[in-house]
């Protein structure tokens, strides 16, 4: 048999394709992915034609049960796909038609390969979100756990990264928690969007068979059918904003593990990563690398280059379907690939750091980070912000030459840049003194911190309620 007549489309050309031009455009390498996907769509596709008696029930019974042994094989690594038959659409009708003979090729009835490909690539990402969006929860629950758990665990904050005022470890952690607090927001803000079914809109108007959409909609989970047939088979924006979302959160990650990265070198030495989650050198026997974070990093840069190739791919399309879209599914597997392995890895990693307090309360006594609270001090005695400034300034200038923290000071030293410091001043000058003082909500006060966590936790529970 000529390759020709192997084709869907075999019947319009008087010459096989080209070997070369049956590789370079085959795509069933890669989307045999969707093979689960798109023996899901046919049932409900056949499913739908038989209620509106455009197949018998008894040809419906017959091509879900050679889809569902299709399937098996599939599961079990005993098919047989083809590059001369394009992609997985064709392969698995093939086969289907070989096992049950002409009542196979009724299947494609009322539908295009333009439009199953656009519900394939929906159900497989709708499938995709659910799994990322789990990963997510449980990196925000363990993150949410370990700042209530560190609540009192004082570090120095970071502007420039330079030491600017303490904070707690907790309160660290929970900006992190807002972030991805933002990207799963963003996640399922983007899977409504995803959930609207594109079949039945044929090749790109439609078809003239008496097709039910809303039945087929609702057997495969969809909010509902598409409404225009031309945006239905060419739209890719959906698979644009997953990529935007992972960038986004892969962004977060990557800050996240910069900060990891730095806390673990012996300069910071602020925590420590489990063994697991790190590697040695082949030569310097002393080395723990945190490997982890550093990939995370290194992937961000991957997947935004997956959202430019999308948007580059959709730019100069004219309606509707194009042979460019096979283009979509190769940058979109792999980011959500990337997307899920990096949340698992944090969503195991994360709740397993080892703050080192120590270190962390020594830090944070260097670099003057009281140095706000002081002129905070002397404000609320009376002094103008600006004079307050240039007081602690000399202050701070004084502890340098001298080598001494604002809190090592005697109030004698205090006393000889303000007469206005008195006994009283040590209390904002102690690391404790200075994060339980900023006790308002968004404030690192160790009791603002719990009060946080609490408040995150029942949010959390309700956006996974919601869902």
């Amino acid at each position: 048999m000529s390759q020709a007549t192997n084709q869907s489309w075999g019947g319009r050309f008087s010459e096989p394709t080209d070997a070369f031009v049956a590789r370079f455009t085959a795509s069933v390498t890669f989307d045999q992915r969707l093979a689960r996907q798109d023996i899901q769509g046919s049932i409900a596709h056949a499913t739908m034609l038989a209620r509106v008696g455009v197949l018998t029930d008894e040809e419906r019974d017959t091509i879900i049960n050679g889809l569902t042994e299709v399937q098996g094989e599939i599961e079990r690594g005993e098919f047989n796909w083809s590059i001369p038959l394009e992609d997985v659409h064709m392969n698995i009708e093939a086969r289907l038609t070989d096992k049950i003979g002409i009542t196979g090729k009724k299947l494609h009835t009322g539908r295009s390969r333009n439009d199953q490909v656009a519900t394939d690539i929906r159900l497989f990402m709708r499938d995709e979100i659910d799994v990322i969006e789990a990963e997510l929860v449980r990196l925000r629950e363990g993150m949410i756990e370990l700042a209530d758990r560190e609540a009192d665990t004082i570090m120095p904050g970071f502007t420039h990264l330079q030491t600017a005022q303490p904070v707690t470890f907790g309160h660290h952690l929970l900006a992190w928690q807002e972030m991805l607090t933002r990207d799963h927001e963003r996640l399922l803000d983007c899977r409504k969007r995803v959930n609207v079914m594109p079949l039945g809109a044929a090749a790109l108007a439609g078809t003239t068979y008496p097709i039910d959409r809303h039945v087929t909609a609702e057997l495969l989970g969809f909010d509902r059918p598409a409404e225009n047939s031309l945006d239905a088979v060419s739209d890719r924006d959906f698979a644009i904003e997953f990529t935007s979302f992972a960038s986004i959160l892969l962004m977060h990650l990557s800050r996240m593990s910069e900060e990891l990265v730095l806390w673990t070198s012996a300069q910071f030495d602020f925590i420590d990563l489990p063994d697991r989650f790190c590697t040695g050198s082949s030569i310097m026997p002393q080395k723990k690398n945190p490997d982890v974070p550093e990939l995370v990093r290194g992937k961000t840069g991957r997947v935004y280059g997956h959202l430019m190739a999308l948007l580059t791919l959709m730019k100069s399309q004219p309606l509707a379907y194009n042979k460019d879209n096979q283009e979509d599914k190769e940058p979109l597997f792999d980011a959500v690939d990337t997307v899920r392995d990096c949340l698992k890895a944090f969503a195991d990693m994360v709740p397993a750091i080892e703050p080192k307090k120590d270190s962390m309360y020594e830090a944070a006594r260097r670099g003057f980070s009281t140095a706000t609270d002081l002129a905070d001090y002397l404000v609320r005695k009376g002094v103008a912000f600006r004079d307050a400034h240039e007081i602690v300034g000399q202050s701070v200038a004084y502890g340098l030459k001298t080598k001494k923290d604002l809190s090592e000071m005697t109030l004698e030293e205090l006393q000889q840049f303000s007469a206005t410091i008195e006994q009283d001043v040590f209390e904002v000058l102690t690391l404790e003194g200075s994060v339980a003082a900023r006790n308002h909500i968004g404030g690192t006060a160790p009791d603002q911190v719990r009060a946080a966590a609490s408040r995150a936790r029942e949010a959390l529970a309700a956006l996974k309620g919601d869902a």
